[in-house]
């Protein structure tokens, strides 16, 4: 399968940063969102990131130019019809992802590789909202997108094999590390990292130890790179608390019971580094 056009369904942390490393990758690129708030949201975050990396020469100001040159935002999805592959990168609702699906199906064309980023939602499900569930795979992408080598690809009950290889073929061209897996609850790395971050956040509302020291603990106790607090700040406290929901559904076992204070602090809008604020503050 010869992917030339990359579709991203939208734009922001996420499918910003896929439609960036594809762009640097150098396919013609389509970014997708529903506003133009949103859309020119996304193609700042992109610039901001790709000056980054010249900054720290990952890559020169041609690179950077060509990637940008290389990106169409689009206000409507009947400019998918040409994509070679369409990645749905929206927030974690089902509900979003069916109505979403539901129109990216009508207008892309047979041969087009189905594609959803979700970190915790079932893909057997997603891939039920299109007509050829034989063509969707999950293509979990990790946050932030440019320097996290990994994607996990998940297999939904009904994907062509194929398909799941032309799936892993094109995140190894983006330079990235494929692995397969099966459509289990959390896929691999967040069916185990999220009881992780629940743990932890189970700890400090029992006031076990502070943030600071929870943290201290598991860098300099267990050898993780960073502690499970500033990770959940890091990838997002809403995001954590929808894979953490989601594991507890699926499983229905109390062991993965969502702390409460993640509810709470989710409800307060203190969702981590993007709000400026979690279990740290930041500037």
């Amino acid at each position: 399968m010869n992917i030339n056009i990359v579709a991203i369904a939208g734009a922001g942390t996420m499918g910003a940063g896929i439609a960036q490393i594809s762009a640097v990758a150098g396919y013609q690129t389509l970014l997708y969102d529903i506003t133009e708030e949103a859309r020119q949201g996304g193609m700042e975050s992109i610039k901001t990131s790709l000056s980054r990396l010249v900054k720290k020469e990952r890559l020169s100001e041609e690179q950077k130019a060509e990637a940008l040159a290389k990106i169409t935002l689009v206000g409507d999805l009947e400019q998918f019809s040409q994509a070679d592959i369409v990645i749905e990168a929206i927030y974690e609702n089902l509900s979003a992802k069916k109505e979403l699906w539901g129109k990216i199906d009508k207008i892309v064309k047979d041969s087009c590789l189905l594609a959803s980023n979700t970190s915790s939602l079932s893909i057997t499900e997603i891939a039920a909202f299109c007509s050829r569930p034989e063509d969707f795979v999950g293509m979990h992408f990790f946050n932030p997108v440019a320097m996290m080598p990994l994607v996990e690809i998940i297999r939904g009950l009904r994907t062509n094999e194929d398909r799941l290889e032309h799936a892993r073929k094109f995140a190894e061209s983006l330079g990235k590390t494929a692995i397969v897996c099966q459509d289990k609850p959390g896929f691999i790395v967040n069916r185990i990292l999220i009881p992780y971050i629940n743990d932890s956040i189970h700890a400090l509302s029992e006031g076990v130890a502070s943030a600071e020291d929870i943290d201290k603990a598991m860098k300099l106790g267990a050898n993780m790179p960073i502690g499970p607090l500033a990770l959940a700040d890091l990838v997002g406290l809403d995001v954590a608390l929808a894979a953490g929901e989601a594991l507890y559904q699926e499983f229905e076992d109390s062991k993965f019971r969502v702390s409460p204070l993640l509810k709470q602090m989710v409800r307060a809008g203190k969702l981590g580094r993007k709000t400026g604020e979690g279990f740290y503050k930041y500037e």
